[in-house]
């Protein structure tokens, strides 16, 4: 049983939590979004400053809502792969610095391996093996989960994330940063078959298509063109009908591609992660996609979907059971598959 201090600074949220094994004692997320919103998305250097003004207040934050003290904390967990190298440094550097002073074994992870992590804070009892579909603004994955640090890459995107594309369209909407939430907003309102757009679909040598793989840039074209016609048409752009037409072509491939990959494999059991995993349509679609084939489809609770630190703690936590450390010459590396976890330890 190891409860870990974990740090995530990846990207645009400063976080830290401290997790029992597969228990959440307390989680911080201290957003950027208001910060960045006035560029129309995260800037690297910003990002950086404003982790170096948060992180100590979200630490000293974490003991207090876990009602706990050092005497209780195992390991010193940080998020060191993949994202922006300045960011992770900031929540790499304060790791490590309080694994010295404080004289606790340290742990880099791996940041997809977190939002793998994240259905287990949830679903304490799952066990691999079983498929994860990762779908967030910088990846879009399904990935066969065999085992802690054991992992295969089944299908990916060619071009854009989901949660790239849904920024994107956001931003050809005028609908502002971030765009999911956005899109997922109007789209509830909004009639989903208004506009038939393209699945993205990425062929193969010799004719046919990959059964896994995504691609979106396509549709944001598509959403692209769409948006300039209909301006020339009407006097009034339906956002609504092309973010419900948007979602659904999004999710609808989403679908597709993971009960296909599920099947293929013999896996019952589809847990879902990454932002875009807080996305209505998409959870509907697969959810009932899921039940019409028995699959089981696992969706964290929407505070564990976009970037926190107790997926974090969790991945390190069941690192740390296993006898892995990292030493703390341990480096931020801006990309890193997640089939090379293991090289992190």
């Amino acid at each position: 049983m190891a409860c870990v201090l974990a740090i995530e600074t990846s990207c645009d949220e400063t976080a830290v939590a401290i997790v029992n094994n597969r228990v959440c004692c307390s989680s911080v997320v201290a957003s950027q979004i208001l910060v960045h919103r006035q560029y129309g998305g995260v800037v690297p250097e910003v990002a950086s400053r404003s982790h170096v003004e948060t992180i100590n207040e979200a630490i000293a934050q974490a003991f207090v809502e876990a009602q706990l003290n050092w005497g209780a904390i195992d390991a010193i967990a940080a998020t060191c792969a993949p994202g922006l190298v300045g960011a992770l440094l900031v929540g790499l550097t304060a790791a490590k610095t309080l694994a010295m002073v404080k004289q606790k074994p340290f742990l880099g992870v791996h940041h997809l391996e977190g939002h793998i992590y994240a259905s287990y804070l949830s679903q304490p009892e799952l066990e691999p093996p079983f498929l994860c579909l990762l779908v967030s603004g910088g990846h879009t994955s399904l990935i066969y989960v065999k085992d802690c640090g054991r992992y295969e890459i089944l299908g990916e995107t060619r071009d854009d994330a989901a949660g790239e594309a849904f920024d994107k369209v956001a931003r050809l909407l005028k609908l502002g940063y971030p765009g999911g939430p956005a899109i997922d907003k109007l789209a509830s309102s909004g009639n989903p078959k208004a506009y038939a757009l393209p699945e993205g679909k990425v062929s193969v040598p010799g004719g046919g298509y990959h059964p896994y793989d995504s691609s979106f840039s396509g549709l944001k074209t598509a959403v692209l063109r769409l948006v300039q016609k209909l301006e020339q048409e009407t006097s009034e752009l339906p956002v609504r009908d092309v973010a419900a037409s948007f979602q659904e072509s999004v999710a609808r491939s989403l679908t597709k591609r993971a009960i296909a990959c599920a099947l293929d494999y013999g896996l019952n059991t589809i847990a879902v992660g990454g932002g875009v995993a807080a996305n209505s349509g998409l959870r509907q679609h697969l959810q009932n996609a899921g039940a019409q084939h028995n699959l089981r489809v696992l969706f964290p609770p929407l505070k564990y979907c976009t970037d926190n630190a107790a997926m974090i703690g969790c991945a390190a936590s069941d690192h740390f059971n296993r006898g892995h450390t990292s030493p703390l010459t341990l480096s931020a590396q801006s990309r890193l598959s997640l089939t090379e976890v293991m090289q992190l330890y």
